[in-house]
């Protein structure tokens, strides 16, 4: 597995006290220990090997993130979508963790032992982020009304439209998340549906999204879907989830990665200026 770190500079105690001298009343940026975060990730349908470089170096550079990233190159259509992250065969695969960011596609990994033994952690408390294709993963009996992984993410989706920009408008301008961003609009992106009309009870929306479509009766329609949210999955654990990520432009996007890492500081209760970094803040 591929290992992100981003430390801050330590100066040695002896340099220290030469640089400051006696009494010398100079502050001092505490140090933050890094949140530890792993990046599951890897299927078909999306250009997972860059993507995973830029969600780790893009989260890091914002926030004192450490990103380990568990990577699944399996990248054919059929098994792809069938096959476990390796990292998931052991019963611990979270331990050591403080968030797990949830960026897998494998829709057809619908074994309720595996699904089980995936979200044990978060049922204990792990804090969660999930993206894109992460919500259309592990159907399990129960698709496509409720499964147990759709409690988890907080809303159910079955489907999504063309690749099409979307108007994104942040529905909550009051959340911490959300705070000091503005509304944009993506580059060709995929939107994904709202299959129960609406996101779960323990789910509260933070954007929606807009798409211009032409439908099969040769009309314009406009989609427009719940596409940012967080949720509360057994009345303690944090998520935080995203529909959009389907591109490299995307992904890379400045305002894409703010979100992220702004909803994973949020997921773990650290969002705040001292995780932040400074050009983030």
């Amino acid at each position: 597995m591929l290992r992100w770190r981003h430390g801050l500079l330590i100066v040695p105690a002896v340099g220290l006290l030469f640089l400051l001298g006696v009494g010398d009343a100079v502050p001092r940026q505490e140090k933050v220990k890094p949140i530890r975060a792993l990046l599951v990730t890897g299927g078909p349908y999306h250009d997972y090997a860059k993507q995973k470089d830029l969600l780790s170096k893009g989260i890091a550079d914002r926030a004192h993130v450490e990103v380990t990233v568990a990577f699944d190159p399996i990248h054919d259509i059929r098994q792809g979508v069938k096959h476990l992250n390796p990292v998931y065969e052991k019963a611990d695969w979270a331990k050591g963790f403080d968030v797990v960011i949830h960026d897998e596609c494998c829709s057809e990994v619908k074994d309720e032992a595996i699904i089980a033994r995936i979200l044990e952690p978060h049922r204990q408390g792990l804090p969660a982020v999930v993206l894109h294709c992460g919500m259309h993963s592990y159907r399990s009996a129960g698709w496509p009304r409720m499964t147990p992984w759709f409690e988890f993410t907080g809303l159910p989706s079955t489907g999504h439209g063309p690749q099409r920009p979307i108007d994104i408008t942040f529905a909550d301008k009051d959340s911490p998340i959300t705070k000091g961003l503005a509304d944009w609009r993506t580059g060709n992106e995929e939107l994904y549906n709202n299959s129960a009309g609406k996101p779960l009870d323990t789910a509260h929306p933070l954007a929606r999204g807009k798409q211009t479509v032409r439908g099969r009766d040769g009309k314009d329609r406009t989609d427009d879907f719940v596409v940012v949210w967080t949720n509360l999955y057994k009345g303690k654990t944090r998520v935080f989830a995203t529909t959009l990520g389907h591109t490299n432009d995307t992904v890379g996007d400045g305002r894409y990665l703010d979100l992220v890492t702004r909803g994973l500081l949020w997921a773990v209760d650290k969002l705040d200026d001292a995780h932040l970094k400074t050009a983030a803040k």
